[in-house]
């Protein structure tokens, strides 16, 4: 059983952004609201430090927007590594990330998505003690909201090897349906884990959502 000095945020931020037409990892969380200044925080800083509240390392995988990342990742305390080749897809971040977690010397995984509001603590306390609790056989843990599947996903030492050996052209999904037995969904009371932000329309759409 996985401990908890074990786990290892990832935050996949390699994406171009191009339907949001600015880079989502660097945009304003909370949203700017009129008459209330800027927390100064972005999706990227925030997603980060709500990861180092229950993991003692977080790891942005970073694409062509490296440079721009950079000053954000360092400045909130977390590691950031380079997907060389972040054209090919989602699924090639999450393999930069998941080996650089075991380069670490990690052996169990907390992956999210940048373009996205943070899970809440509440949220990620249940997944965390869930996680290291699961029963023999269980490999990841996913969120559940609605009848939906999000992010974080938590992944153990056996899950992280099935991402790592599976073909570059693969997807995240693939895989999961192909371990259905090895994964458990639980459900939570929080929309963001379900949120995807991918245009300046969704980003809006978020003044709305409440949260914790």
């Amino acid at each position: 059983m996985v401990s908890a000095s074990s786990l290892c945020g990832v935050i996949l931020a390699a994406g171009g952004s191009t339907r949001m037409g600015t880079d989502k990892a660097l945009l304003p969380w909370p949203p700017t609201v009129p008459g209330k200044l800027p927390s100064g925080a972005t999706f990227l800083s925030s997603a980060i430090q709500s990861l180092l509240a229950f993991s003692e390392l977080v790891i942005v995988v970073a694409g062509n927007n490296e440079t721009q990342l950079v000053p954000v990742v360092y400045a909130n305390g977390a590691s950031l590594v380079r997907n060389p080749m972040p054209e090919r897809d989602q699924f090639s971040s999450l393999q930069v990330g998941l080996q650089e977690v075991l380069n670490r010397g990690r052996d169990a995984a907390i992956v999210t998505l940048v373009d996205r509001p943070p899970a809440s603590a509440g949220t990620l306390q249940a997944l965390s003690a869930a996680f290291m609790s699961r029963p023999e056989g269980i490999w990841a843990l996913v969120p559940e909201f609605a009848g939906r599947h999000g992010h974080p996903v938590l992944i153990a030492r056996e899950m992280i090897e099935v991402f790592l050996k599976a073909p570059a052209t693969s997807t995240a999904r693939e895989i999961e349906h192909q371990n259905q037995q090895h994964i458990s969904y639980i459900r939570v009371d929080d929309p963001a884990v379900t949120l995807n932000v991918d245009t300046p329309q969704d980003y809006s759409a978020l003044s709305s959502i409440p949260r914790p």
